[in-house]
């Protein structure tokens, strides 16, 4: 069961309904009407993800007392400040979770977006408590616990010897110390996230590719990584997806990552700033495994990525299905390269998606190239914030008109969205 937008004491409500074993033909919130019999199969649920206005004790307690069979948890509130003591979530709140024997899966996520809310009233005995009570954990998603520091997050590394994939988001007390002796025997780790993580360095990742097992590692907003633990991460073979968003590093590192073995299909460069064309040559030609598997490829944000390193893509580059080049210096030159990379390469996929975000280089002439037969496999363009936005409507209306599948985003939706503006979507003039 899926539920979004839904009040805390809804939910509560509705897991009474459940333990009461209400006949009514349905249980009304303030979104949703939800059906429930006696018989209901809702009683062997093993699924639930909510999000919510508020995540407390009391919501806990409900859920863990009426739906003992659940496999995962997913709760994601986003209050609009911060909770009242007994309407929050504490340390008690996650001992009832005590409750759920085969929980496999568990997400806690408190949403920021424009208030400075968090957890603050659990800390590391309430991790402690966690880690003790649901030790068969084999997925833990955990944001906004910013009174939770190293020990707590251990403890769950070392006591859910289940442990899969692990995320922490905007841990601000969580550092190397965490992951200091995780050991091969105890690190299963097939993925793991560690977002807007600013203490988090090198060392850590030295530490993570102990797992040899490990697919996605996402580092993103991890400012202090660098290239001392790039040698560590093109040691992975089952790498297939690496997020350095942010990172320190420069064109050595990505020299060193491009002689690797990891068959890596998504690369997140985005904000690297020290990057420069040459470090794209050294991806595509350094004879390592990633120039045969890269198909999904992010320089947004890139200062010193030109129409040079577009140049090597499109030449040496192909796998690459999707590439993000929002923000960066890149002229006409690129899209031409761009729309001609399968006559330098007949063996190079089709390009599908491609994000052009405040590439203020570009002029309205460029928008030739993408009339047909350039670019026949493209699904998605984003051009918001471009000349090719604010200048070209009508050669925009005849390209749709020839490619009624495109969508083009006009605003800053990131890569793929379909609730950006499209054309036949606006009313767009034919």
């Amino acid at each position: 069961m899926k539920l979004q937008s839904v009040l805390e004491q809804d939910v509560i409500r509705l897991m009474d309904k459940i333990r009461v074993g209400a006949d009514r033909n349905s249980v009304l919130t303030a979104h949703v009407s939800i059906p429930i019999s006696p018989l209901s199969s809702v009683f062997t649920l093993q699924r639930l993800s909510l999000v919510l206005d508020a995540i407390s004790d009391e919501l806990i307690m409900a859920i863990s007392g009426n739906l003992p069979t659940l496999v995962e948890l997913d709760l994601e509130d986003r209050p609009v400040k911060q909770p009242l003591p007994n309407h929050d979530l504490t340390n008690t709140g996650l001992q009832y979770l005590a409750s759920f024997h085969h929980l496999m899966g568990l997400s806690l996520i408190r949403s920021r977006h424009n208030q400075q809310v968090s957890f603050k009233r659990v800390n590391d005995m309430g991790m402690f408590l966690l880690s003790e009570v649901c030790k068969g954990l084999e997925s833990v998603r955990l944001c906004g616990f910013s009174k939770v520091s190293d020990a707590g997050y251990a403890s769950i590394l070392h006591s859910c010897l289940k442990l899969k994939k692990f995320e922490a988001r905007n841990a601000f007390f969580l550092s190397d110390l965490a992951f200091l002796d995780v050991t091969e025997s105890q690190c299963s780790l097939v993925e793991v996230k560690l977002l807007s993580c600013s203490l988090i360095t090198s060392e850590t990742v030295k530490q993570l590719t102990r797992s040899r097992v490990l697919e996605v590692l996402d580092l993103c907003g991890c400012r202090s990584i660098a290239d001392s633990c790039l040698g560590s991460i093109s040691s992975l073979r089952s790498l297939s997806m690496l997020n350095l968003a942010g990172a320190d590093i420069t064109d050595y590192g990505l020299s060193v990552l491009a002689q690797g073995i990891p068959s890596i299909t998504h690369l997140c460069l985005r904000h690297c700033e020290r990057v420069t064309d040459e470090g794209i040559s050294f991806l595509f030609h350094g004879g390592g495994t990633i120039r045969k598997t890269l198909s999904a490829l992010d320089l947004g944000y890139m200062p010193r990525i030109s129409d040079k390193a577009i140049f090597t893509i499109a030449m040496a580059g192909t796998e690459i299905t999707e590439l993000c080049l929002r923000h960066c210096s890149v002229t006409d030159v690129s899209l031409d390269c761009l729309a001609m990379r399968k006559t330098f390469r007949d063996e190079c996929k089709l390009l599908r998606r491609l994000d052009l975000l405040k590439c203020t280089g570009l002029s309205v002439n460029s928008l030739r190239f993408l009339k047909r037969p350039s670019f026949p496999g493209l699904h998605w363009l984003g051009i918001g914030g471009t000349p090719l936005a604010s200048k070209g409507y009508p050669t925009l209306s005849k390209i749709h008109n020839q490619r009624p599948w495109l969508t083009i985003c006009l605003e800053g939706c990131e890569m793929g969205c379909y609730d950006g503006w499209q054309f036949h979507r606006a009313g767009y003039p034919q």
